[in-house]
């Protein structure tokens, strides 16, 4: 017979651990439940736990000393999130904002630990974890460096249809209201720059709005201006 815990199905940054692994790290979270505009944790905290998102959602941003924020990821229902380095006593580079009220499992290191040394097979999944968070980390950063800010925010916008796409005939519906703002703090441009290339690809009929929600018309056209590498959507997500 099936544990109760089963009810609950790895999807997200998660799809790497086996139903019997993910059920480990199921036993071990303590659930809290956290209101929308709180914090995970802030740069510069002790990184001693992980978190699970059961549902709600999490951004992860870095702040400079002018008070501009650069936002790295958007989490959502099925992500861990958290420093991927269980054993050593490491400080937090980033803050996690709450975003939307979230339901939240919250794993311990010292917990996290045990059930490497137990059980091989889970090492084994935690290191592919590992892997696909590097992995998206040197993807972003590759865009948001090699090609302009108008491949940063082509990039940005492949990403976000991975995650919150709707397909709709040819069109992708980003199911998500994003404002310029939000975008230009994820690529690192000003607010008026990104209405400027947002002008331009809807002047190319590449995107367009659609009750406040941008969809995407030419994939294609976004694609050649950010040279998309076309990784597989575990890493080309927001």
């Amino acid at each position: 017979m099936k544990e109760h815990t089963n009810v609950i199905e790895a999807h997200g940054n998660t799809n790497c651990f086996s139903e019997q692994n993910f059920n480990r790290l199921l036993v071990t979270m303590k659930e809290r439940l956290v209101p929308e505009g709180s914090h995970l944790f802030w740069e510069g905290d002790y990184s001693d736990k992980l978190f699970y998102i059961k549902r709600g959602r999490v951004k992860l941003t870095k702040s400079t000393d002018e008070g501009k924020e650069l936002i790295l990821y958007m989490y959502q229902a099925g992500d861990m999130v958290g420093q991927a380095d269980p054993f050593f006593s490491t400080k937090h580079s980033f803050t996690a904002e709450v975003i939307e009220e979230s339901e939240v499992g919250v794993i311990e290191h010292k917990d996290l630990e045990i059930l490497i040394c137990q059980h091989c097979d889970f090492a084994i999944d935690f290191m592919k974890w590992m892997g696909i968070h590097h992995r998206l980390t040197q993807t972003k950063f590759r865009d948001l460096m090699m090609y302009g800010k108008p491949g940063a925010l082509c990039s940005t916008l492949i990403r976000l249809s991975n995650t919150y796409g709707e397909k709709n005939g040819e069109s992708i519906l980003i199911n998500k209201k994003i404002t310029h703002t939000d975008l230009s703090n994820m690529i690192g441009a000003t607010r008026e720059s990104v209405n400027r290339m947002l002008s331009d690809l809807r002047k190319k009929d590449a995107v367009e709005y659609e009750n406040g929600m941008i969809v995407i018309k030419d994939l294609e056209m976004l694609q050649d201006i950010c040279h998309c590498e076309l990784c597989p959507n575990e890493i080309c997500r927001i």
